[in-house]
């Protein structure tokens, strides 16, 4: 039966163990305990609302449980999410498979192939930079980059600017954004994180996300949660320049969700 293959109430067992490892007030630590639980909800949303069979249902919760066990190491050496620091989503792939870490979550290793793909592409720019997924491996990809994209709107919505950004509120309202990067928004494109050059570079880049989401279900998520409005709305644009921008970014974005959703 599936339910022997895939314990998810063990695996979550497990993984609260595993974070005994780190500190748990700490504020980014704390965010990125939330924000695994909250992208597999994404994930069981995604696959509820596209009618995914059991089996990939559960291992799409399993995949999103685990596709951050890197950032935990990354937060305790660097304290910061920057990727240029270090690769999570390489060392996921490490503490799950080389150190063998993932017969503690599951003991079948059939999903294996699986798993190490969805983890280690969850991150990437592009799937497009990927060869030789196999049509499986890229439906679990797919799921785990829109739940992972998903949830970053409520992180962007309920988290403070300064756990974000290492930089005071008030400096980065001032700030402007690039033309490159409001180029990248009316091509309708993600933008790569190397492009961005100021923390409203960096804003706008979280709100492009939706431009690479695969599913129906993800846009009808953040359509009916009005994360676009929220998110743009909870930062205080204090340079006339931006404040014009921000609405175009709105415009434009909005119009792609509800076309999609």
């Amino acid at each position: 039966m599936v339910k022997e293959m895939i314990d998810l109430e063990e695996a979550k067992r497990i993984f609260d163990q595993y974070l005994d490892d780190y500190d748990r007030t700490d504020d980014k630590i704390h965010l990125k305990i939330a924000h695994t639980y909250c992208v597999l909800k994404a994930a069981d949303e995604i696959c509820r609302g596209e009618g995914f069979g059991k089996e990939d249902h559960q291992l799409a919760q399993l995949i999103a449980l685990l596709h951050d066990i890197g950032r935990f190491e990354q937060l305790k050496q660097f304290n910061s999410f920057q990727d240029s620091l270090f690769d999570h989503a390489s060392f996921g792939v490490k503490v799950l498979f080389e150190d063998g870490m993932i017969r503690r979550f599951i003991q079948d290793s059939q999903y294996d192939g699986i798993i190490r793909k969805a983890i280690g592409c969850h991150s990437l720019y592009s799937l497009d930079e990927v060869e030789g997924l196999t049509e499986r491996e890229l439906l679990h990809c797919r799921i785990i980059r829109d739940a992972d994209k998903l949830d970053n709107f409520r992180v962007k919505e309920t988290e403070r600017i300064e756990t974000l950004f290492d930089t005071p509120k008030e400096q980065v309202a001032m700030e402007e954004i690039t033309p490159k990067i409001m180029e990248q928004v009316r091509r309708e494109s993600c933008i790569l994180s190397g492009e961005r050059v100021t923390h409203m570079d960096c804003w706008v880049s979280y709100l492009a996300f939706i431009f690479d989401l695969n599913f129906k279900a993800s846009f009808r998520w953040i359509f009916k949660r009005d994360y676009m409005n929220r998110n743009i709305d909870r930062m205080e644009y204090r340079n006339p320049k931006t404040k014009r921008d921000m609405e175009e970014v709105r415009e434009i974005c909005n119009r792609f969700i509800r076309e999609r959703a």
